[in-house]
């Protein structure tokens, strides 16, 4: 009967759950989708398009029209309706070519950090992904350890019964199922808290089991090799750095603007009017056409103290800009030095485990022989509980210092 049960209990949890688990695959697609701060850097975007189109307007005539009427009964005409029009055109303005093309850098750095902000988020799913992965295996060593020590209560308590050993055992059993139960309720704390910290990136309540990626940990288990050339191609590929880099191009060409002003402009004016002077059907129409030109000679050095403001501006984005060029190989070393780290700790933690589940075997058998005594058994227990959630950390930290290697790189998550 107990078997029927568990498969009832097992098919009620796949609908409840949904029958497919989570990939890391899917969590990522799902944070892209559904996280606002993907969609928020794509509004600084359409912020940065706009500031385009205001600067490309420098370019492009401007026409006003308006219209008047009036009714005055002090005069012989009683009506006046007038009308005109007047188009502006910028035959030549040396301000708008930096301004303009400052704006052009800007949208294009909004851009290549809208990338970067998804990109980063990618990363920032996938390793709460493995966080909460890992709390997963840390409840099914604690279930494991929980079961294990209520098998062995249940057989101290008959070998009490038998005369076999005496009611300290059965009082040692007891103290460690407590334990046992106690770690459970902190591994299943821990993974709920997890669970709701991936929902958050996900904007979605994560209630399914994960998917191990296993293709991620088959990659993160290869030696990292980080040469001069990695952090010369992590440098080029980063879009953050990309979008900084274009940022001071266009902090240079906004220090360039003040100096145009200088330039004479021209623009060309053309105005049309329309009013009546007797009957309101009594129209004169009038219009004319000219030239514009505009030399500020003297500004009182306005314009060189702008030019050497923004000069310092430009100049201190230069040196942030140096700074996270040689930042990324900071990133990308100490990532690599971390995954083999972990890789290392991972190799002791696995021989670890092993000798740990043959200890804890042995024990077992040694003391349903008489031959061990039950705090040795509970030892045994605790000490395998202990070196599965080592490996499992091992495990999963190593799989995130991978995704470390991978983000200084300024790849993508990928699978491995």
């Amino acid at each position: 009967m107990k078997p029927l049960l568990s498969l009832f209990s097992l098919l009620f949890a796949a609908i409840a759950f949904g029958q497919e688990s989570l990939t890391i695959e899917r969590a990522v697609e799902l944070a892209l989708a559904r996280n606002e701060r993907a969609a928020a850097a794509q509004t600084d975007v359409a912020a940065a398009e706009a500031r385009l189109r205001q600067a490309r307007s420098f370019f492009f005539p401007a026409v006003n029209v308006t219209g008047a009427y009036r009714n005055d009964t002090t005069t012989d005409t009683r009506n006046t309706l007038s009308t005109s029009a007047l188009l502006t055109q910028p035959l030549f303005n040396a301000r708008a070519f930096p301004l303009y093309r400052q704006a052009r850098l800007q949208r294009d750095a909004a851009r290549l950090s809208a990338g970067e902000e998804s990109r980063v988020l990618a990363f920032d799913a996938a390793n709460a992904f493995v966080v909460t992965l890992g709390f997963e295996q840390v409840l099914l060593a604690a279930e494991h350890r929980r079961d294990f020590a209520r098998a062995s209560l249940d057989d101290s308590r008959a070998r009490f019964e038998a005369g076999l050993v005496s009611s300290n055992d059965v009082t040692r059993a007891e103290l460690e199922l407590a334990t046992a139960v106690r770690e459970l309720a902190q591994a299943n704390g821990n993974l709920q808290t997890a669970r709701i910290e991936l929902g958050t990136f996900l904007n979605t309540e994560v209630t399914q089991p994960l998917t191990e990626p296993t293709a991620l940990l088959e990659a993160a288990s290869q030696p990292p090799a980080v040469g001069e050339s990695d952090v010369a191609a992590a440098q080029n590929q980063r879009d953050d750095i990309a979008a900084a880099r274009l940022r001071v191009e266009g902090l240079r060409e906004f220090a360039r603007e003040p100096r145009a002003r200088f330039i004479p402009s021209a623009t060309l004016t053309a105005q049309t009017s329309n009013i009546n002077e007797g009957a309101i059907s009594d129209r004169n129409n009038d219009g004319f056409v000219g030239v514009t030109l505009n030399w500020p000679v003297l500004d009182a050095g306005l314009r060189r103290a702008e030019e050497a403001e923004r000069t310092a501006i430009a100049r201190g984005a230069e040196l942030d800009l140096a700074l996270a060029v040689r930042d990324v190989e900071r990133q990308l070393r100490s990532a690599a030095v971390r995954l083999a780290s972990e890789q290392a700790a991972l190799r002791e933690a696995t021989a670890a485990l092993r000798a740990a589940r043959k200890n804890a075997n042995e024990t077992n058998e040694l003391y349903r022989q008489g031959l061990a005594s039950a705090l040795e058994l509970a030892d045994a227990n605790q000490r395998l509980f202990e070196a599965e959630v080592a490996e499992v950390n091992a495990r999963y930290r190593m799989a995130q210092a991978y995704l470390a290697v991978r983000e200084a790189r300024g790849e993508g998550v990928g699978n491995g």
